[in-house]
């Protein structure tokens, strides 16, 4: 029978909620309502999970989790706060936390979490270590999101933070990863160490090199004396490496070399340099394609992601859109001297809409532009620059009504005929089967679902599991034209 012990001053919802999740199981709950009650409680009998509230009435949740740890470290503890910040949760996982939940909690997801938190439990007689609030919106360089994606985000970051290991973060341009890579390094244990931040796309490849690795007084042209790198610069320290899938072919041994043994020569010189530097890398690249294509060096791709983080796209990020929108409101209020106190139902709509190609460096940039044109203390539609009303308003006519008869795509019939595909897209010069594969389905399951809806768009995201905006790029990219359809009284 596996224990559970609970540690949460609120005695009404959490605690009916665990119980509901161990009904019919051979399970069994002790409470307790304070952190010190709680490690006295883990002292008398060690569960064989902990479900711990971060914030307790007479001391931080983080406390009482190094306090039993020093007592078992081999029980598993899952946080769970009302807290929706950043900090917190990857505190909690770069600490060892085996999971970090927000109220209020889903059931099915707390029922899940606790039955993984008993099953390593059970496997964890040995010593060993388990490894993997309010919002302050004026905080610069802050990371705002409490969407699912961006929880998973916080969790990796804590992973991973206190580990020196390369780390690879990938995702769209725009999408936050310099913010990412910051995250990283404050939770580190060289957070008292330099760090740097070096675009590989922002400098010809010629100076690259020398950017990353110095050089000495007459190695080329304009060499009029010792230079010094990045990679001594930050000795000791983190060094950030943006855009690292524009680093030319011919760096990228260089770089290896560097991730394997942490040494280099400066360009024209002969010595050997010892340098101690952390590499987190980022890039918007597909870096696997690439290197199984042989545009990229699959050697140093493996060394960069031995930890790799995804960020999502902000048009996946339906829930964080209104909060990212505060944050920045505020931020620019300061900025351009401007009392913006209230954002207006439909801007939000609006800006929730929109399908975000440049991400939130795009969010950032409209609301800067908004802000100028705004007058008085709300944030109005009217204020939003042109580039956002035209996509709502191009958004909003493409649907056009007809009869019910009619089929509400353009494509009338569009057969999902695995066998002709394969026919006809499996050679021997194939390379993008998986895409092309992908491509195939979305053309014919979007096209039932928007059948089945009647053209109608946000009803068909909602079936198909994606957010409409998802769903009105993929129909561009197909080139999918949608009509939406009235439903007759059949009588």
């Amino acid at each position: 029978m596996a224990h559970l012990l609970l540690i949460d001053d609120d005695q009404t919802i959490l605690p009916n909620q665990v119980k509901a999740s161990l009904t019919g199981k051979d399970h069994s709950v002790t409470i307790a309502e304070s952190g010190e009650t709680g490690i006295e409680k883990f002292a008398e009998r060690i569960p064989d999970a902990v479900l711990l509230d971060l914030r307790l009435p007479d001391q931080s949740g983080l406390d009482v989790y190094l306090k039993i740890r020093e007592i078992d470290r081999r029980v598993p503890v899952i946080f769970v706060t009302m807290t929706q910040g950043a900090d917190f949760a990857i505190e909690a996982m770069k600490l060892g936390a085996f999971d970090y939940l927000f109220k209020p909690v889903e059931l099915l997801q707390l029922q899940r979490v606790i039955e993984e938190a008993f099953l390593v439990s059970a496997k964890m007689r040995e010593p060993a270590l388990i490894v993997d609030e309010t919002q302050e919106p004026t905080v610069e360089g802050a990371l705002v999101g409490s969407c699912a994606a961006m929880r998973e985000v916080y969790k990796a970051i804590g992973r991973v933070s206190a580990q020196n290991v390369p780390v690879l973060i990938t995702g769209e341009s725009g999408t936050g990863k310099e913010l990412v890579a910051r995250a990283i390094y404050q939770h580190s244990d060289r957070q008292d160490r330099p760090f740097l931040v070096l675009n590989c796309a922002a400098i010809p490849e010629q100076l690259l090199e020398s950017e990353l690795f110095g050089h000495e007084k007459g190695a080329f042209t304009g060499a009029d004396r010792r230079r010094i790198g990045k990679f001594e610069q930050v000795n000791g320290g983190t060094l950030f490496l943006d855009e690292i899938g524009d680093m030319p072919l011919g760096l990228q041994a260089k770089m290896l070399r560097v991730l394997q043994e942490q040494q280099f020569e400066r360009v024209g010189g002969n010595e050997t340099i010892e340098t101690d530097v952390r590499i987190i890398a980022a890039t918007h690249r597909d870096l696997k394609t690439w290197a199984r294509e042989g545009k990229y060096r699959a050697d140093l791709f493996f060394r960069l992601s031995v930890f790799s983080i995804e960020l999502p796209a902000l048009r996946e990020r339906d829930d964080d859109i209104a909060l990212l929108i505060q944050h920045f409101v505020r931020q620019l209020n300061g900025e351009l001297g401007r009392e913006i106190c209230q954002i207006d139902p439909e801007t939000n709509a609006v800006l929730k809409n929109y399908s975000w190609p440049g991400n939130i460096r795009e969010l950032q940039s409209i609301l800067k532009q908004a802000l100028l044109n705004s007058t008085g203390e709300v944030l109005l539609p009217s204020f939003l620059p042109h580039l956002i009303e035209d996509e709502i308003t191009e958004s909003e006519e493409l649907p056009a009504f007809g009869p019910r008869e009619s089929s509400p795509v353009s494509e009338t019939e569009i057969p999902l005929d695995w066998e002709t595909f394969l026919a006809e897209h499996l050679t021997p010069e194939t390379t993008n089967l998986y895409e092309e594969a992908h491509s195939h389905l979305d053309r014919f399951l979007l096209a039932k679902a928007l059948e089945f809806t009647g053209g109608n768009q946000n009803q068909a995201a909602r079936h198909l599991g994606i957010s409409r905006q998802t769903l009105r790029l993929k129909l561009r990219d197909l080139g999918i034209t949608v009509t939406q359809m009235v439903k007759q009284n059949d009588n």
